[in-house]
């Protein structure tokens, strides 16, 4: 029996495939190495994969006829298909305000693609939300049961409607599906378009920073080995389909979580720490807040605590330090 992991070349996706080997449990990874941002890093995730029980299908998910051909075929080989992590998705607040049609076929063409795949195998499925679906919210810290119809930026607005099709599979199909919302992930591995990255790459290479909003932002920033231990945790037990209440609102076989650090950490603040792990000062330039942003997100985890253990282990002082460390011996820095 395998799992499915979209975006298997992607940060998140990558990570989850390689702890589901580790198990030695089969992973059938799906990504079409859209080039969002350096294709050279996918390839490098993947050759790290390479191996015994691993199967790369370089398939564009947002074509549901060429993925189910490519699906039925790898099953052949590595076993039927028993649950799903969807993890692919285009990525990005900022790119989606000049790129809208990425983000709708991708983010919602894609997803109903998986929602599709999950039920014609009568599997269940977790799948990547976003803290981004809170919007513009004062509230702090955000909770599952905040209102959440109130997008700022489009790739949020996607995300927001990727639960909804979910609610409605789940009502219609009892398909047990399982949404996370994260929040501002990093470490080894990690995306070049985040903060963290980008911020060690400038300081390393004394290029300067574009600091938003004056660096008056605070984000729950959460390490990678935290994100996979939660999203673990939710494949191994899907929501019940016994008409109670879910997290997130649900009477059907669909629960929405917050998985995050569970701290709100001022930007300033990572800074700080990012030069500190390298050695040296970052070149900043302050500038007003950029369409799409927000200033402040703050996990509520208490619901996924309650009902998967989840608990993070890894604030920034630990993790930052980890992510300098990977990015000088990758970059050879």
């Amino acid at each position: 029996m395998a799992t499915l992991v979209t975006g298997a070349a992607g940060f998140i996706g990558f990570h989850l495939a390689r702890a589901l080997l580790h198990r030695d449990e089969p992973v059938i990874g799906v990504d079409c190495l859209a080039p969002y941002y350096d294709i050279g890093l996918k390839h490098a995730r993947l050759a790290e994969l390479a191996g015994p029980g691993f199967v790369n299908l370089r398939t564009d998910f947002a074509e549901h006829a060429a993925l189910e051909t490519a699906l039925d075929d790898a099953e052949r080989n590595v076993g039927r298909i028993e649950r799903i992590a969807h993890l692919g998705a285009q990525p990005g607040v900022r790119w989606s305000i000049d790129h809208p049609l990425d983000y709708g076929r991708a983010n919602l063409v894609g997803h109903l693609n998986l929602l599709e795949v999950a039920r014609r195998r009568a599997v269940p499925m977790v799948y990547a939300s976003s803290s981004s679906v809170y919007g513009g919210n004062t509230k702090l810290p955000f909770a599952v049961e905040d209102r959440a119809d109130r997008p700022i930026s489009l790739y949020a607005a996607t995300k927001k409607a990727d639960e909804l099709l979910s609610e409605s599979y789940a009502h219609l199909y009892r398909i047990p599906l399982t949404g996370l919302r994260f929040f501002t992930v990093y470490g080894p591995w990690g995306r070049p378009d985040m903060a963290v990255w980008h911020f060690t790459q400038s300081c390393l290479s004394g290029q300067p920073v574009k600091v938003y909003n004056h660096g008056r932002m605070r984000r729950d920033f959460t390490y990678i080995d935290d994100i996979i231990a939660g999203v673990l945790a939710c494949l191994g037990k899907p929501p019940a389909d016994d008409g109670a209440e879910k997290p997130g609102g649900s009477l059907s076989p669909h629960a929405i979580y917050n998985i995050g650090n569970n701290r709100s950490e001022e930007l300033l603040r990572l800074i700080l720490l990012i030069e500190t792990a390298c050695g040296k000062p970052l070149l900043r330039e302050f500038h007003p807040l950029q369409p799409g942003d927000v200033t402040d997100t703050y996990a509520d985890i208490s619901a996924i605590a309650r009902d998967h253990g989840f608990m993070p282990q890894t604030p920034i002082d630990i993790g930052v330090p980890r992510f300098v460390e990977w990015y000088r011996g990758w970059r050879g820095a």
